[in-house]
């Protein structure tokens, strides 16, 4: 009997120890931005103020000129960068990749994939919160425009509970105006990346019902971006990317995250409000005081407390906020920081680990592999074939003449004028249709011709020969090939 009481005693605390761990991790059963309801939770995140958001800020300046001014840039007559998804042309830092470079487009985005992984495994989400366009417009351009016409979180939450009047509509269409400007500069560069700067011009320039396609996409575009930075907002980052579900996979305690010390923070104690002149060390009391600032700031409305979450963006807002708490209350700074898990919680550095490494040396023979095709990959590409099913025709004076086909494909950016001479061998080429292949840029183009070669010159029926691609009297490429002759 005393057997069994002692069980059902273990078991009933055992419940009451999961429910309790139950509602500690209830958190991580919905999303901050919807209420028990399932209603949307509007979030007015507090103005950060601190030196990672001074850094953020500079770093965003960089990173807008960047996107607005690239489009702009041309090397050799071509974009530094365009995506022309309808014409197949993709150009990466003035080169231009056609359709037959796709293999090259493809690996390039594979290391791309890799890189991603590599930098969240050792840095967490610091892409998040520092360089994805969607953050650095919603942090560092909407909302500071919503700051400026506003005020801070709570005059913009007192101002969508304050009924229409004058200052409310005033402030509304003049924040609205102006969001959707933004979003309508936004569009025309994201379509400059498409079609490049001067379709751009040319659309902006041209009467509309030459370009109602193109105007039509700007104007659906701009829309988009109004919405999306007008209403939902954080909800990019916590519904639709991918990125934040996929960094659970990534991600492990030696992970590289905005993390709250726990151990600090709580000691034996816990949290406690803040009282002047006491030793909290003495008390047992933990660093972290509860004035919940680390919550108001987050652009998500997460608390960094409970730990790392899917809504965590590493903007390191929470950071500067308790930094500066922490400043104010005589206690040392870097109660939220950038760091590990396991550093935390064994006080230890953070160490490379051997998924790291894999990574590393992964990407490292991606990027030498690309380099290498790079080097390989020149401005055009030459086939030349003898004609199947034809065979060595005799003409008058003892010569031998074979049918060929040459086919050019242009990846340069200017046409190509291009003859044909046999350097390595006897004979002649006869071209059948114009002495000079013209090829446009991006495109293919092909020609058929003669080789004439003495039988006198023929020992063996097959007899190798090189024909050289000259393009205005220099020499691009060299092409081996056999001509065939009657049985000596």
């Amino acid at each position: 009997m005393r057997g069994l009481i002692l069980t059902t005693s273990n078991s009933n605390r055992f419940m009451e120890n999961n429910h309790k761990r139950g509602k500690e991790e209830a958190f991580r059963d919905t999303i901050s931005t919807v209420d028990e309801e399932g209603k949307r939770k509007w979030l007015y995140p507090k103005k950060p103020v601190g030196k990672y958001t001074n850094y953020r800020t500079y770093l965003s300046y960089v990173l807008l000129l960047m996107l607005f001014g690239t489009p702009w840039v041309k090397i050799g007559g071509e974009p530094l960068l365009m995506i022309n998804v309808v014409t197949r042309k993709f150009v990466l830092f003035g080169q231009v990749f056609w359709p037959q470079d796709f293999y090259l487009f493809g690996l390039i985005m594979v290391t791309l994939v890799i890189f991603v992984v590599l930098f969240t495994t050792v840095y967490g989400r610091v892409f998040c919160g520092w360089l994805c366009p969607q953050t650095i417009f919603m942090e560092m351009v909407y909302r500071k425009i919503e700051y400026w016409i506003d005020g801070d979180h709570k005059q913009q939450e007192r101002l969508t509970k304050q009924k229409w009047d004058a200052e409310k509509i005033r402030k509304r269409i003049f924040k609205y105006t102006i969001f959707y400007l933004i979003a309508l500069a936004i569009s025309h560069t994201f379509l400059a990346y498409i079609i490049g700067s001067d379709g751009l011009i040319e659309i902006q320039t041209s009467p509309m019902q030459e370009h109602l396609g193109g105007f039509l996409t700007i104007i659906g575009f701009s829309w988009v971006f109004f919405f999306v930075y007008a209403w939902f907002r954080e909800q990019v980052c916590l519904i639709v990317c991918p990125y934040g579900r996929l960094q659970g996979v990534m991600l492990d305690r030696n992970s590289l995250v905005v993390a709250y010390d726990y151990i600090r923070g709580e000691r034996k104690e816990g949290r406690a409000k803040f009282r002047k002149n006491e030793n909290r060390k003495e008390l047992g009391k933990g660093d972290c005081i509860d004035c919940n600032q680390c919550v108001d700031v987050c652009p998500t409305g997460i608390d960094i407390r409970n730990g790392t979450q899917l809504e965590c963006i590493n903007c390191t807002a929470c950071m500067d906020a308790c930094d500066f708490i922490m400043l104010k209350t005589n206690q040392d700074q870097g109660l939220i920081r950038l760091d590990s898990e396991n550093a935390i919680a064994d006080k230890t550095k953070k160490r490379t680990t051997i998924r790291t490494k894999a990574y590393s040396a992964i990407l490292l023979l991606l990027v030498v592999f690309i380099v290498y095709l790079f080097t390989l990959r020149g401005n055009m590409e030459t086939t030349i074939l003898r004609t199947p099913g034809m065979l060595f025709q005799e003409q008058e004076g003892g010569f031998i003449t074979n049918l060929y086909n040459v086919k050019v494909i242009n990846k340069s950016n200017k046409e190509l004028h291009l003859t044909f001479e046999i350097i390595d061998g006897k004979g002649t080429i006869e071209m059948v249709g114009g002495e000079v292949l013209s090829v446009e840029k991006g495109k293919s183009g092909q020609q058929a011709f003669f080789i004439k070669i003495h039988q006198d010159d023929l020992k063996i029926k097959k007899t190798p020969i090189v024909i050289g691609v000259y393009k205005d009297g220099e020499l691009m490429e060299k092409n081996k090939t056999n001509f065939l002759g009657p049985n000596k």
